[in-house]
């Protein structure tokens, strides 16, 4: 008897897929996408909220569970293409196949079932993929997934004006293409951790670093103009009664207005700068080109070769001054400082500010040795050296030992050896050379004339170091206090 045609078709194709199908490896196949699936279905509510608070939990809903569903449908076919072609091999390759019609129960089955799942596993796998995605551009994902490795910068981006915006849209920002880079880039870095070969602390500048001009500048706008702004730097004295004094500046910002302030003289319309650094910190800056118009400039130190030969060249951008927007650490003057203009750390305990940063520069083993020792020694010191401030105060000497504990957690991070000052802030120049690095006196032009030291170009000091500003009454930002209690 001759099959027809359509005999013909059915055993061509379909046929011998279901007899191929019977072999271990296409059924272990569809076990092991079975169970992805039902593992799948029990993450599937946190999944449909977009996102996850563990990174671990998030690590298994989007980078580990793909994996044996994507392995699992790849066995199917391969243990087709196996057996047939070891029954090939062997000559037990049926010539013939049962007649299939769409008039057969198990056909009709058959394709509602390869349907079914076949949907079923695309609506799996694309909404796994784009979870992944999403997930590996979560904050979550960045800070807490590799924890020793990002904690310190996570700690740091937690309390940085940025705090509220995502990691990815700094380092990677809008577009394919960048995307595509940046997930090349971090195949390196999870070998790197898999295999702790990360080094520690980790370097920085980040060389490849998405330019300023396409992320920071998104949000902030240098070529704008910027009115003035006060800033009030607040100090305390390491004397019993913790002084305090205050410096007030009026910093000139600047922007689009034709080369005055900050952002007008170094990004304003048609300035470049480029500078020569020699090392891989930018650090140090021998050599400076400024650009007007196309008019250029050229400043040099002493020991600098012609035209910045031997150095490393780098266009001027933000994150040449706002080096770490969204991960700054202090010294530990500067931090206490801030905590006791906050209320943090008492300013009327003696001695405060004198105990808390001798404290903080001791040497801990660990994370976990300092929160033993640093509550202890600050409590310490009251008990045995103001016995009655102890006896009154506990719970105020407590809650400061606590922010003085909290201090140390967000600057130092023994594991990744991140000591005190290890990342240089550019932004002014008391702690770190920061606008010193050009602005040194010593970068000259071949005819003498040198990058302006000037302090009045970039700010005006109306006052230094007092303990009641005058200028701050005038402004109303504080009140004047009567005579008698000054």
């Amino acid at each position: 008897m001759t099959p027809d045609n359509s005999e013909r078709r059915g055993r061509g194709w379909l046929s011998p897929i279901i007899h191929l199908s019977n072999n271990w490896i296409s059924l272990a196949g569809v076990v092991i996408v079975t169970t992805a699936t039902i593992f799948w279905l029990f993450l599937l509510p946190t999944t449909l909220r977009g996102g996850t608070q563990s990174p671990y939990f998030g690590i298994l809903a989007f980078l580990v569970l793909p994996a044996p569903f994507f392995v699992g449908l790849l066995l199917v076919p391969l243990g087709i293409w196996i057996k047939r072609k070891r029954e090939g091999r062997t000559g037990i390759y049926p010539p013939e196949f049962p007649p299939l019609t769409w008039r057969n129960t198990e056909l009709r089955r058959l394709v509602y079932f390869v349907g079914a799942t076949t949907f079923l596993n695309m609506a799996i796998a694309s909404q796994l993929s784009y979870g992944a995605v999403n997930y590996m551009d979560s904050v979550t994902f960045c800070g807490q997934t590799c924890h020793t490795v990002m904690q310190p910068e996570y700690t740091a981006y937690q309390n940085s004006p940025h705090s509220n915006v995502e990691c990815v849209k700094c380092h990677i920002g809008p577009g394919a293409g960048w995307f595509v880079r940046s997930k090349l880039s971090g195949v390196g870095q999870v070998f790197a951790v898999a295999f702790n070969t990360y080094p520690r602390p980790i370097p920085t500048p980040v060389h490849n670093l998405r330019p300023a001009r396409e992320t920071c500048e998104a949000c902030h706008w240098p070529q704008k103009y910027g009115e003035d702004r006060i800033r009030v730097v607040s100090k305390y004295a390491d004397d019993e009664t913790n002084s305090l004094t205050k410096t007030v500046l009026l910093m000139k910002i600047g922007g689009g207005n034709g080369g005055i302030g900050i952002h007008g003289t170094h990004l304003g319309p048609g300035v470049t700068i480029r500078y020569g650094h020699s090392d891989e910190a930018r650090q140090t800056i021998p050599w400076v080109e400024y650009s007007v118009n196309g008019q250029s400039t050229v400043y040099a130190a002493a020991d600098a070769k012609p035209d910045g030969a031997g150095l490393t060249p780098r266009e001027m951008d933000c994150m040449d001054c706002h080096n770490r927007p969204s991960h700054s650490y202090d010294l530990p003057e500067r931090a206490v400082d801030k905590a006791m203009n906050a209320g943090l750390i008492s300013a009327s305990l003696p001695y405060a500010k004198k105990k808390a940063v001798e404290i903080l520069k001791v040497t801990y083993a660990t994370r976990e040795d300092a929160a033993q020792k640093i509550p202890a020694a600050f409590a310490k010191y009251y008990q045995e050296s103001y016995p009655a401030v102890w006896g009154q105060r506990q719970s105020e000497v407590a809650t400061s030992a606590k922010e003085v504990l909290a201090i140390y957690d967000r600057n130092i991070f023994p594991d990744m050896n991140v000591t005190w000052g290890r990342y240089p802030l550019n932004i002014g120049h008391t702690d770190f050379p920061g606008c010193f690095r050009c602005h040194d006196g010593s970068h000259n032009t071949k005819d003498g004339k040198s990058i302006t030291q000037d302090c009045n170009a970039c700010h005006n000091l109306l006052a230094m170091d007092e303990k009641e500003p005058k200028v701050l009454t005038d402004l109303g930002i504080t009140e004047a206090k009567p005579p008698a209690q000054r």
